[in-house]
């Protein structure tokens, strides 16, 4: 059972938000049953500081070692993509492309490739928005034709797939009979993409991290895993700098 709580009661004089360079920055707890240790990280998008801690431990032992550890927290999050809010004249990550936003009022709603550019129309107000559905759409169609790849290559049924806007997961298999992706990734290269697809599809076979499951893994997915896993490390999270 995983428990999420925002740090309140029990905490002592402790604060249960963090200044970090003079952002006040909240701190969250998760509670793990199997946890043995604190484990501290940032979120993403710089929105929250995270700790997963076992469910014996104090909340306000948990508060103090972050605050302890502000000075490295507020270097994590200086390094952080800024938020890029998209703008006519700008640009829109796509499949590993950087594509140019073309705002036409006058042009159809619905964005269209055209070339190396974006082309959306209608009121500016709203833009973002659209365009996130596009993206949406996009990430899906593109996720769920991934996920037929790599199931006929496992010789097994597809199952439904879904997305998730998840912080910090890119994919998800649920008790093998769905898979959720991380709609973020259709603005990455397309082999990172499916990279995670081909992945969570492993997981339909073997549910766990084991030698099968990295054979599977191996021998359904035909790039390289490891240059797809170094390619999040390095740039994953700069997907949400444009959308949040």
């Amino acid at each position: 059972m995983i428990d999420w709580l925002r740090s309140a009661a029990g905490t002592g004089a402790l604060d249960p938000e963090i200044d970090l360079d003079g952002t006040l920055v909240p701190i969250v707890l998760k509670r793990l049953r199997r946890a043995r240790r604190l484990t501290l990280r940032l979120a993403p998008d710089g929105s929250e500081v995270r700790i997963s801690l076992p469910a014996w431990a104090e909340g306000r032992e948990a508060i103090a070692f972050a605050h302890a550890r502000a000075g490295w927290l507020a270097e994590q999050r200086a390094k952080l993509p800024k938020r890029a809010q998209p703008e006519p004249g700008g640009e829109v990550r796509y499949r590993g492309r950087a594509l140019k936003l073309a705002w036409d009022a006058r042009a159809p709603r619905r964005p269209a490739l055209v070339g190396e550019a974006l082309r959306i129309g209608g009121p500016q107000a709203g833009l973002e928005t659209r365009l996130r559905r596009w993206l949406e759409t996009e990430a899906l169609a593109l996720a769920e034709g991934d996920m037929h790849d790599y199931c006929a290559a496992a010789g097994i049924e597809p199952v439904p797939l879904g997305l998730t806007r998840a912080q910090r997961r890119w994919g998800s298999c649920s008790d093998k009979s769905r898979i959720r992706i991380n709609w973020r990734l259709v603005q990455a290269p397309d082999f990172v993409r499916r990279s995670v697809v081909a992945h969570e599809v492993a997981h339909l076979v073997h549910f766990d991290h084991s030698p099968a499951f990295h054979a599977l893994l191996a021998e359904i997915f035909e790039g390289e895993i490891a240059a797809a896993d170094r390619w999040l490390k390095e740039h994953g999270r700069g997907l949400y700098a444009a959308f949040g």
